[in-house]
């Protein structure tokens, strides 16, 4: 083993980063024996020099970022601060002093992960972002390196915890939004602005992560479609319910049949109960990949939270180290293929359409021919009425996306069509 140690510089003391430092102090002796040399935190930047970090030696703290990653003797950089800027200019200028670079950095990646990878290639250093995606779960690994031979079609999953808890809330407790989301806040699981997480955010910038490495294309934050889960209302949990579904915010990276483009995706869906993803319960998250010779592949368990997220920036870090000490680096960005993303539009998907309208006859003929006009073939249709009024829910079968919006619009034009109560896309069949 090698006595000098790998220095690491760690940005960001946070719920993340102050569990990194305590991981690197306790099971010191045991990453030195698996990475084959000792790792000593050389310093940490901080916000917020003043406050108490137990466990960290208050000689490591600063507050100037820039000068920590320009020492030049720091072999390991670990970002988690968070946001564009300045973790866009630190992880490369760390990069420029001869650092590799873990990150948690989901935002920048989606946003620019180019520019990362190509100063990463430039200086002939590692990139490594785990904790990026889903935690504790490991993801980004086996799609960059155990699936490398392989063609990855489809992945489908659920990225977020947040959401995920609120949804198995309204689903076991029948609370509606609003509610689900109070109780998502008192147990920590919810921001005290949850807009990231409730509005997609926050899984589409990893919809654009998945789908860059799973088709080996650039993707970025602004191809990926994106729908939050405000408009979930407790009435679209009770269909789902009548058809043997669940509803989850899903992200969605897929291959076109064709091989020449791919989309990707974030919004709430029908599940069927039979589903994989349909048991996956509270604040966990889980991944369905598809792909030719493996078949189809679940990750489950913990996506946040500082301890399963610190698993994921150590394990990273394990690798990079690793790899220093061999005068090596890992799998930098694959985009070969350079395919499209195609707009939402041409998404061939179903929908589960809830419709207030008159309880008179012809009703129904109606809305049928509008379905047919738009080219939108009708898998089941529900009607119940009472006292001139009636609700009408429809499901259709596959189209694309522009043809089952057009066909809502026009819905909405018919005078017996007195709103449309809700819409929603049923996937996971």
């Amino acid at each position: 083993m090698r006595t000098r140690p790998l220095k690491v510089a760690l940005l960001g003391c946070g719920v993340v980063g102050s569990e990194v430092a305590r991981i690197m102090t306790t099971h010191a002796d045991d990453l030195a024996a698996r990475i084959g040399a000792p790792v000593e935190l050389a310093g940490v930047a901080v916000r917020r020099p003043s406050k108490v970090r137990a466990g960290i030696d208050p000689s490591l703290i600063t507050t100037d970022a820039t000068a920590l990653v320009k020492r030049g003797d720091i072999d390991v950089v670990i970002e988690v601060i968070g946001g564009i800027e300045p973790a866009r200019t630190l992880i490369t200028t760390a990069f420029e002093h001869g650092a590799s670079v873990v990150s948690a950095n989901k935002a920048l990646l989606a946003e620019d992960g180019a520019t990362l990878y190509a100063a990463a290639e430039q200086h002939g250093r590692d990139l490594y972002f785990e904790a990026a995606v889903a935690g504790a779960i490991p993801l980004i690994r086996p799609l960059r390196e155990s699936l490398a031979g392989d063609k990855v079609n489809r992945v489908l999953g659920i990225v977020n915890g947040t959401t995920n808890f609120i949804l198995d809330k309204m689903d076991s407790s029948g609370a509606g939004y609003s509610e689900a989301l109070d109780e998502a806040t008192a147990l920590g699981y919810a921001e005290a602005d949850p807009t990231a997480d409730v509005e997609g955010f926050d899984a589409a910038a990893k919809a654009a992560i998945l789908a860059g490495i799973a088709f080996h294309t650039r993707v970025r934050l602004d191809d990926v479609y994106r729908e939050g889960l405000t408009e979930v209302t407790a009435a679209d949990i009770v269909s789902a319910k009548r058809m043997g579904c669940t509803v989850k915010l899903l992200a969605i990276c897929e291959r076109a049949a064709d091989g020449r483009s791919v989309t990707a995706r974030v919004h709430p869906a029908m599940i069927p109960l039979s589903h994989p993803l349909a048991s996956v319960r509270e604040a966990y998250n889980a991944v369905f990949v598809e792909a030719d010779a493996a078949g189809q592949l679940m990750f489950y368990g913990p996506g946040a939270g500082g301890a399963p997220t610190a698993s994921a920036v150590l394990g990273d870090l394990v690798a990079v180290c690793r790899n220093r000490l061999a005068e090596a680096t890992g799998p930098g960005e694959s985009a070969y293929t350079q395919l499209p993303v195609s707009p939402m539009g041409d998404v061939v998907t179903r929908y589960h359409i809830s419709l207030d309208v008159a309880d008179k006859p012809g009703v129904l003929a109606q809305v049928a021919t509008v379905f047919a006009e738009h080219g939108v073939s009708i898998d089941t249709v529900r009607q119940q009425g009472k006292d001139g009024e009636a609700s009408l829910v429809v499901v259709t079968h596959r189209a694309p996306d522009a043809a089952l919006s057009g066909t809502v619009e026009a819905l909405r034009k018919l005078d017996t069509v007195r709103g449309v109560a809700s819409i929603m896309r049923v996937e996971g069949e």
